[in-house]
């Protein structure tokens, strides 16, 4: 089933989540691995449709160190608009802020 998140990251956020309780990805079946996927493309369609973003970001926390902090585990599927930051460069690296910028470690 899907969602739209009650602490949007932006306009359109929207979660995925199976039917039956699992804290992790690991604990998901092959079945239920497949129909979050087939979930994510359905939910990307419906906010193609009403909100016309340019780019995706789509990624779970998987345990605490990671930052879960629901511990039923959901796919977040997050539109990107074209100027929603002043560099998006690295994506989902800045979760990791010191490791996130890795150009800047090879640029001469």
């Amino acid at each position: 089933m899907a969602l739209w998140d009650v602490y949007p990251v932006s306009l359109g956020h929207a979660l995925v989540v199976p039917r039956r309780h699992a804290a992790s990805w690991s604990e998901l079946t092959a079945d239920e691995k497949a129909e979050l996927t087939a979930g994510v493309d359905a939910v990307r369609a419906l906010i193609d449709e009403r909100y016309q973003p340019h780019a995706y970001n789509v990624g779970y926390n998987d345990g605490e160190p990671a930052g879960q902090t629901i511990m039923h585990f959901h796919v977040h599927v997050i539109p990107r608009y074209q100027g929603d930051v002043l560099d998006p460069r690295g994506g989902i690296r800045w979760v990791l802020p010191d490791k996130a910028a890795y150009w800047l470690s090879t640029e001469q």
